[in-house]
């Protein structure tokens, strides 16, 4: 390519992290929530405040401030995590975008923003299959640069066919955007032959649950600083370090820690460097494991903070219902024990009930009435209860975030509502989402800062947005059922890779023999 050329660069994405035992993923639940095809994109990703997922508007940022370009703009939907995506529906996605690129013509490049644990109800690695016709539809030359979640169950397949992947650093997300802006950065080396990307991988026989993979501090925080650390010691030989926790709840064979490193030039050294991270965390597995405090535990100790105002706040996860994996935000056993216990000054959020949520916009803002938590549907986890409650807040669920996560991203949660049960301000919604941001809360006008006690339906993105108010020693993960539950062992696995750590202590790995 001359080096006056206007690169011509498609962007597209298919965003779902996947959890095999939720309901399936419809064409619905996308359209809900992010679905824009061709100027729409752009108009999405060059908005102030958009619902668009943040790699979007920070990869097209970076392209306009790094010269000239073309945006080719395809399809990009995203889904609230959930079951399987329906085929059909992910079929009718990638067709579409194979048209649109027939049709829009040669192209330079390619960007795929896509979460990377994406199951389908026909394959278990869709991600893979899209970025293999990707890579058909553009031909062998065309670098296809792909981000993903640090979540992501990586296969052979997507490896094989994309140019480089580049996986989130942080846990609670919060470096979307750096890693777009280093999307854009690096395709431009690619693209004016700085750069001709050798990548060497490594999936380790370990398959932990999402409450360990912290960034702050842990096994999983350890590979990532060991490998940016060795990364930089290089000497600008490595492009990019992505290490990659995987999502358990997939269950797929792909499923496993695994580290990607990319060279600019010479494989030999990705490799090296990829078989050093890879150690260092296998001789560390097994602080891949999780204590967690039990229900009984946890009320007793909000009961305490009700009657010895020297003692801290504290946060609780809810960490078995978490939406931000697949949890459909309805479980009960936290809640009905703090309001059965007598429990004061809590602020609980958020529980999913389309139906609770419309009662109490219909009664008003006052109304004391007998609440019917899931009285429309049940489930193995999602169990009724009622209690006597109070409207005290009516929003319509439309909010900007604050922090983390959600930081300056729109959400619509749909009609919302906040009822009191005796000392206890329960947040309901009508539309899933992890309570990941004190916007849940503040935009009824509940002060976070003046509860004894905030429950979220979160598993770990909650840290980023609440740390303002709590520090790591007044997190509280609470041993909750769901289907995010961190026992692994409650669940019956069909496709996870066996033996795997933690769940076999025999778990064996062997480092590739590459000389």
């Amino acid at each position: 390519m001359s080096n006056t050329r206007v690169p011509r660069v498609a962007i597209c994405g298919v965003m779902l992290e996947s959890n095999s035992f939720a309901p399936i993923s419809t064409e619905a639940d996308f359209r809900v929530r992010s679905y824009f095809t061709g100027a729409e994109m752009m108009t999405q990703a060059r908005a102030e405040h958009s619902v668009i997922a943040r790699e979007v508007p920070s990869f097209v940022g970076a392209m306009d401030a790094t010269g000239p370009w073309e945006p080719v703009p395809l399809i990009f939907t995203a889904c609230q995590p959930g079951g399987p995506v329906d085929h059909d529906f992910f079929e009718r996605c990638i067709s579409g975008m194979e048209q649109m690129l027939a049709e829009a013509g040669p192209v330079d490049a390619v960007f795929v923003a896509n979460h990377g644990a994406m199951t389908s109800t026909r394959t278990p690695d869709p991600d893979g299959e899209m970025i293999e016709r990707l890579r058909k539809a553009v031909g062998p030359d065309a670098p296809i640069v792909v981000t993903h979640d640090l979540h992501a169950n990586v296969s052979e397949r997507l490896l094989e066919n994309a140019t480089l992947l580049i996986g989130y650093v942080t846990n609670p997300h919060v470096d979307m955007p750096q890693r777009a802006e280093e999307a854009a950065f690096s395709l431009r080396l690619i693209l004016a032959g700085k750069a001709e990307p050798k990548t060497a991988f490594i999936r380790l026989p370990v398959t932990p649950p999402s409450v360990t993979l912290l960034t702050a501090a842990g096994p999983y925080a350890d590979m990532i600083t060991y490998g940016q650390r060795r990364a930089q010691e290089l000497g600008g030989a490595i492009l990019n370090v992505t290490i990659l926790g995987g999502f358990v709840y997939s269950d797929t064979p792909k499923n496993g820690v695994a580290i990607v490193v990319t060279a600019r030039h010479d494989l030999a050294v990705a490799q090296k460097l990829a078989k050093e991270i890879a150690h260092v965390g296998w001789n560390d597995r097994q602080r891949f494991r999780k204590q967690l405090t039990s229900i009984e535990d946890a009320v007793s100790a909000a009961l305490a903070r009700n009657t010895d105002a020297s003692l801290p706040a504290a946060i609780y996860s809810d960490a078995g219902d978490n939406p931000g994996g697949g949890g459909r935000g309805n479980t009960t056993w936290l809640l009905k024990a703090l309001v059965e216990a007598g429990a004061r000054d809590v602020l609980y959020g958020s529980f999913v009930d389309p139906a609770l949520a419309a009662e109490c916009h219909r009664r008003g803002m006052g109304a004391v009435f007998e609440a019917h938590f899931n009285s429309e549907s049940e489930s193995e986890f999602s169990k009724p209860f009622s209690a006597e409650a109070e409207v005290v807040g009516l929003t319509d669920g439309r909010f900007v975030g604050k922090f983390g996560i959600f930081e300056g991203r729109l959400l619509e949660c749909g009609p919302s509502a906040a009822l009191r049960i005796g000392g206890i301000t329960v947040v309901v919604m009508t539309d899933r989402q992890q309570t990941a941001d004190s916007m849940f809360f503040e935009q009824f006008g509940f002060d976070v800062a003046a509860a004894r006690t905030v429950c979220v339906k979160s598993r770990g993105h909650f840290r980023a947005a609440f740390s303002v108010w709590f520090t790591p020693e007044q997190v509280v993960e609470v041993d909750t059922a769901g289907l995010t539950s961190p026992v692994l062992e409650r669940f019956d696995f069909k496709d996870l890779p066996r033996p795997s750590f933690p769940l076999d202590e025999d778990a064996r790995w062997t480092p590739p023999n590459w000389g």
